[in-house]
């Protein structure tokens, strides 16, 4: 049974028929057994193929709850403008949804992202402003633009929403509300472990305080990139990082408002070189064209698995496509000059 999902409203309080194509068609997505890893560790590792979603990313989820409350609250009607600071997924799932419902998207995006994610974006009729890649406590930060700009915009006829994908709790409960449940159902309630990356926090808070209210006991971990500082902070109590990662959307260094007070038990820092050979093997030989997070979702996982020993349900995430990281992914020059390894398959044709 799918969990229940909210009305789309409008400011008005009545129904907005044009969204509701879209906005019905994000979530309930499946959960994949994935073979290789449920072999290696001897318990039953999912994926949840958030791919699957309209505008192919789990952000459709945080898109869609994030639209919904701001309709609910009054804060914008169709004709209105719609702000935030996003990696990519983010952005892809508001335009979308805003192009249902009547809405001017504009994106602010550091520019060390992914071309596909630009040119995704401007294709689907954002208004996408590059911006360069500091850090978060610089005050010309993407995310701090993007606020900045919605407040410029104040006054617009038709409402201006800063959609505020990291402290907007409307992301964490959107997930409470969909993702927690449908994984608690797809699993008949037999899930031991849940473990993704981080990225705003939602979705690790949401699905974590939903499933933990099931079964208190589950274990809830974290896959961490080098360069974010979560894994020191859910092991020692403080943020602290080293390296970097190719990875994109996720890597956190703060504790947003959505990761403010997240049930989180274990965490593990898991490098490029250990995730890259996971996501050559569900490409090749799990039929998974997924992307950068799907990777460290994975091995982060199968760490989980190990720590809980033979016989164990674990879930994971499937996030988004690896079509939109080709140009760093599939470029031998790009993979080379870091030392990572490349596809499996590209050895075996030459």
């Amino acid at each position: 049974m799918s969990p229940q999902q909210p009305a789309s409203p409008s400011s008005s309080g009545t129904a907005v028929p044009s969204a509701r194509p879209f906005l019905d068609a994000i979530g309930n997505t499946p959960l994949i057994l994935l073979r290789r890893a449920s072999e290696r560790t001897g318990c039953q590792i999912y994926g949840k193929a958030e791919f699957m979603n309209p505008g192919g990313s789990i952000k459709d989820r945080a898109a869609k709850f994030l639209l919904l409350d701001a309709l609910q609250r009054g804060l914008i009607e169709s004709g209105g403008i719609v702000v935030e600071g996003s990696a990519g997924n983010t952005g892809i799932g508001l335009t979308l949804a805003g192009n249902a419902i009547g809405l001017k998207t504009i994106i602010l995006m550091p520019n060390t992202q992914s071309m596909e994610k630009q040119r995704t974006l401007r294709g689907m009729g954002a208004e996408l402003r590059t911006v360069p890649a500091v850090p978060y406590k610089n005050p010309e930060n993407y995310v701090h633009q993007a606020r900045e700009l919605a407040r410029s915009l104040a006054g617009h006829a038709h409402g201006v929403l800063y959609a505020d994908q990291w402290d907007n709790p409307a992301n964490r409960e959107g997930h409470v509300a969909s993702t927690g449940p449908e994984i608690w159902t797809q699993t008949d309630g037999k899930v031991d472990g849940f473990v993704c990356a981080v990225g705003t926090g939602g979705t690790i808070a949401g699905v974590s305080a939903y499933l933990k209210q099931q079964r208190p006991d589950i274990l809830i971990g974290v896959a961490d990139p080098d360069g974010a500082g979560i894994y020191n902070w859910v092991k020692h109590g403080e943020i602290a990082a080293s390296g970097s990662s190719i990875t994109e959307g996720i890597g956190q260094n703060r504790i947003t408002g959505n990761l403010a007070g997240a049930r989180i038990d274990d965490a593990w820092n898991i490098p490029d070189r250990e995730w890259l050979p996971v996501l050559w093997e569900l490409i090749a030989h799990e039929g998974l064209y997924v992307g950068t997070s799907s990777g460290i979702n994975v091995a982060g996982a199968i760490r989980m698995a190990r720590h809980l020993g033979p016989g164990h349900t674990i879930v994971t995430v499937l996030c988004d496509s690896a079509s939109r990281y080709e140009s760093k992914l599939f470029d031998p020059e790009f993979l080379a000059t870091r030392a990572l390894p490349a596809p499996t398959w590209w050895a075996a044709s030459a």
